[in-house]
């Protein structure tokens, strides 16, 4: 029985869940990331979102707002380096648009991803088309818009289609940020790992809402 809403409950299991899908997922981000770059994405994700699952699995969380910043903030502190800020910023905004938010449902989606990849945007520069993780992000962010007003279980197969459509896009990009950008057109035919894991955790949530 698939999911109308979120409780505060809800979204505290669906983020350990996209903890766990991540921390799985180490091998293939990490092969991602060592087809463009240092290789280190994976298991920095990996730490990262092992201490937000023992963030989100100390106790009951406050609110839906307090379980996204934990999330935010254990990857800001447990991961250095530019992806723990940029998913730790990402979280962390998502989770402040929803303040004072007691249920999750397809407009509380679409305010999440939007303030998300604003909040990325914003501290890394990136661009749709630069081949980061903005290539997954911002897809999934105009979709929600679009689809904010569907119920929840809709919303989020939408979504989720168009995060991994972006991911695919990317696969054909010539890198503008990061150790990628010096192989040019050595890029082109690999997906950007960061978009890759924007990939597994809005599956996530889309797997824990279809539940």
């Amino acid at each position: 029985m698939s999911k109308a809403s979120l409780s505060k409950d809800d979204v505290k299991a669906m983020l350990v869940l996209a903890c766990e899908r991540i921390i799985a997922a180490e091998p293939m981000l990490s092969e991602a990331d060592r087809n463009l770059g240092d290789g280190d994405h994976g298991l920095g994700m990996q730490r990262g979102m092992t201490a937000a699952k023992e963030g989100l699995e100390a106790g009951p969380v406050d609110s839906i707002e307090k379980a996204f910043n934990t999330v935010g903030m254990k990857m800001m502190s447990s991961m250095g380096g530019a992806s723990g800020a940029i998913f730790g910023t990402y979280f962390r905004n998502g989770g402040k648009a929803l303040a004072g938010n007691e249920t999750f449902d397809a407009a509380g989606l679409a305010a999440f991803l939007k303030a998300g990849v604003d909040g990325v945007k914003q501290r890394g520069g990136a661009a749709v088309g630069d081949k980061t993780c903005v290539d997954a992000m911002e897809p999934a962010a105009v979709k929600a818009a679009e689809v904010a007003g569907q119920s929840l279980p809709e919303a989020i197969q939408a979504v989720a289609a168009a995060a991994d459509a972006g991911k695919e896009a990317s696969k054909a990009m010539v890198a503008k940020f990061g150790r990628a950008k010096t192989l040019g057109d050595g890029c082109i035919g690999f997906p950007d790992a960061g978009a890759c894991s924007v990939v597994v955790i809005i599956e996530a949530f889309r797997d824990f809402i279809a539940a």
